[in-house]
């Protein structure tokens, strides 16, 4: 429990040695500036490497053949649906990294150390994964005769989600701040406005849009990209009940009608 759990739900009887073990949850905003840097550097490569048909560095090729498997192996994703996956992906970093340090307001809530580590290194295989859907650059003709409907339907369902989510962000926020915009409490209270008024936790729902959208902007091609969502789904949702349960156990008036999750499902 104390593993899966962090901030809020993270109200649990532990012994003294396993507190020092407990980091900031408000260094959330370390995972996106990783993946900013990180996923940033991945995309000017591959762009360098569609444009200037230059090669990857060496060392990166040894890793998306580990990764890949075979280095033999054939795409059949194009490459535009790489890049455009690529470039979202540092997208949503950058935006999910200025709502952590100027619109979201961190209580004294922890995660454990694993926690912390796992999410750095979860945000530098998530860029390796995109790129091993073409590593070999052998994509589909022309990179922009590649664009299809499911180019502009992913990029759509991305946009939305990633707009549902900052809007949850912020109605999170505001339950903390006056008018002003000034901190008035640490203290949690009972959101309410927008996909709150059906589930406890939209901010999780719409990540698990956005990897849902990117799925789509593969063409539903990448097999190892549905695993990350299937990844995103289970570990979304346990964190969504846990924080649901909390409401639940402490407000008594916490409405019954919402759901931990996804809207009129879970």
């Amino acid at each position: 429990m104390d593993l899966i759990r962090y901030g809020k739900t993270k109200h649990l009887r532990r012994d003294d040695w396993l507190r020092t073990f407990d980091v900031p949850k408000r260094w959330f905003w370390h995972f996106y500036a990783v993946s900013l840097c990180w996923n940033g550097l991945l995309l000017a490569l591959y762009l360098n490497f569609i444009f200037q048909q230059q090669s990857h560095p060496s060392w990166l090729t040894g890793i998306l053949d580990i990764l890949s498997g075979l280095p033999s192996t054939v795409s059949h994703v194009p490459q535009l649906s790489t890049l455009l996956v690529q470039l979202l992906l540092w997208v949503h970093s950058l935006r999910r990294l200025l709502e952590c340090l100027f619109v979201s307001v961190f209580s004294d809530g922890a995660m454990h150390l694993v926690q912390y580590v796992f999410g750095l290194g979860y945000y530098i295989v998530l860029g390796l994964t995109v790129l091993c859907s073409d590593h070999l650059g052998k994509g589909t003709g022309a990179l922009f005769s590649q664009l299809d409907w499911f180019h502009v339907a992913g990029v759509a369902l991305f946009t939305g989600a990633s707009l549902l989510q900052h809007q949850s962000m912020v109605l999170l926020a505001r339950l903390r701040t006056g008018k002003s915009g000034t901190v008035e409490t640490l203290a949690h209270r009972v959101p309410r406005g927008g996909l709150f008024e059906l589930v406890s936790c939209p901010h999780y729902f719409s990540e698990l849009l956005i990897y849902v959208s990117l799925s789509l902007v593969f063409g539903g091609l990448s097999l190892t990209w549905w695993i990350v969502v299937l990844y995103v789904l289970f570990s979304q949702a346990l964190a969504a009940q846990l924080c649901h349960d909390f409401y639940i156990s402490k407000y008594e008036s916490y409405p019954k009608h919402r759901k931990a999750y996804i809207p009129f499902v879970l």
